[in-house]
């Protein structure tokens, strides 16, 4: 009997962008991967603290998640941070756009 069962492995040439803006709260330095996997939600990194999330636009809304995923000290922070994302994120999901 094996040590793991594995759920999945696999590759895929993905997209990624790299993006780093200020705002008067503070400076922002994300990787966003876009994959066809998780549904097709893109994994942002934060570049300055390596921590990371799948997100869509709907995550935006819960500004509470966003500062505790990325270690905001604000909720104004979180809010910037959002407006950022509602702009930057794709309205569906890859899964959605490759089916068209």
């Amino acid at each position: 009997m094996s040590l793991f069962d594995r759920l999945y492995d696999d590759a895929e040439q993905a997209k990624v962008r790299f993006v780093g803006f200020v705002s008067e709260n503070g400076r922002y330095d994300f990787g966003i991967i876009y994959t066809n996997m998780f549904f097709g939600k893109p994994l942002v990194v934060c570049m300055q603290t390596g921590r990371s999330s799948l997100l869509s636009l709907e995550d935006m809304d819960n500004l509470e998640y966003l500062q505790k995923v990325f270690n905001l000290k604000s909720r104004e922070e979180a809010d910037e941070i959002a407006v950022f994302f509602k702009n930057n994120l794709p309205a569906e999901s890859m899964e959605a756009e490759s089916e068209h």
